[in-house]
């Protein structure tokens, strides 16, 4: 079959993305599932940095590709030996697929599948090998198994999720990320209670999923840190007792909350505003990493802090999550009316608008905007 589809050809080309047009627009063909896989068409992807940073060149990843890893669809039709899953069930892609035989998934750590991240390194399905035809002869890469800025896509089984027919699209494909990830860092990794101080710095999708997360347990005070103006805003609305601008941040964490916070969460992607995160973190306190900095960027630290003040420094890669367990959790939080995800989104925009789309997220002043592989209302 084809597919229209969003193909980065090379990274770095320069901004504006709506001129330069890294990504390119172009009708593919998709072979069909093979064993253990499934077909999906593509109704919700949300754009995340960690799409931007292929495009720009800081995560280095094989081109060609067609980008997109935080969606939601419907199942078209099921591969050989897939069982539990059937046509015309919603599911919510996850952009680590799960093995469940290593010794991270058998241990209940399927974010870590070692066989996960060397599929998703190569650009390759967990099985083995592309279902994206050749493009002027050269092999079309999926993006960490799911690809979703395509009208459809083929993946494997274990990087889905079925979820219930009344979550709309364009809310459930930000679950498969932005939640798993900054709400996982706090209820799954930092295990937060209710009466503890947190911090966050950076309240993009993830950073907001985080906040969101951290008033349902009962966090007090929650602090937000972040340069955009708008997003400090809606912070506030969403349950933040302070949001502040990265310039202040240091010395006025410490003045709202004597000591530092109990939580702080990193949710940005950069050594140094780690180190500013660690900088507000208490005494006996706990540093989150969320954000995947690029190749090459560090952190210093006192190493007798670690020790002197009893301290933990911990990284949290998809929230800890284990998505078949987490999501329904996540879900049923949003039925409720304690997780607005649907605040998080800051617009939805067509295929063919994906680069100008992809500037408004470098730009910082895009939450999660969410693209409609086949147009509103489709």
């Amino acid at each position: 079959m084809r597919t229209r589809a969003a193909v980065l050809r090379a990274s770095g080309l320069p901004r504006p993305y709506a001129r330069s047009r890294p990504l390119e627009i172009i009708d593919l063909e998709l072979e069909p599932p093979g064993a253990g896989e499934l077909l999906v068409r593509v109704d919700a992807a949300g754009l995340c940095h960690s799409d931007l940073s292929v495009v720009d060149g800081n995560r280095p990843r094989p081109t060609p590709m067609v980008l997109g890893h935080e969606a939601a669809g419907q199942v078209v039709e099921v591969g050989p030996g897939v069982a539990d899953v059937v046509p015309g069930q919603r599911v919510v892609l996850v952009f680590v697929p799960r093995c469940g035989v290593c010794l991270p998934c058998a241990s209940g750590r399927p974010a870590l599948c070692e066989p996960a991240a060397t599929a998703n390194t190569a650009g390759a399905l967990l099985g083995g090998g592309r279902r994206w035809g050749a493009l002027d002869g050269a092999p079309v890469h999926h993006h960490l198994g799911v690809s979703a800025f395509s009208e459809q896509v083929v993946v494997d089984r274990g990087s889905v999720v079925v979820v219930p027919d009344d979550l709309p699209a364009a809310t459930a494909a930000l679950f498969g990320c932005a939640l798993l990830t900054g709400a996982g860092a706090v209820l799954t990794e930092a295990q937060v209670r209710a009466g503890e101080s947190v911090a966050i710095f950076g309240v993009g999708g993830v950073g907001m999923a985080a906040l969101l997360a951290a008033v349902t347990t009962g966090a007090q005070p929650v602090v937000v840190v972040d340069p955009v103006e708008s997003k400090r805003t809606l912070a506030l609305e969403l349950g933040a007792a302070y949001a502040l601008a990265p310039d202040e941040a240091r010395t006025a964490v410490r003045e709202l909350v004597p000591g530092g916070v109990d939580y702080a969460f990193e949710a940005v992607g950069s050594g140094r505003v780690l180190a500013d995160a660690w900088a507000v973190t208490a005494r006996g306190g706990t540093t989150v990493a969320i954000g995947l900095a690029p190749p090459g960027d560090e952190l210093r630290v006192p190493a007798v802090e670690l020790v002197g003040q009893a301290r933990r420094l911990i990284g949290s890669y998809l929230g800890g999550a284990v998505p078949q367990r987490d999501l329904s959790r996540l879900i049923a939080l949003w039925r409720a009316g304690r997780l607005p995800v649907e605040r998080l989104r800051s617009g939805t925009c067509a295929l063919d608008d994906v680069n100008r789309a992809l500037d408004e997220l470098a730009s910082g002043h895009a939450l999660r905007q969410v693209l409609l592989p086949h147009g509103p209302g489709a």
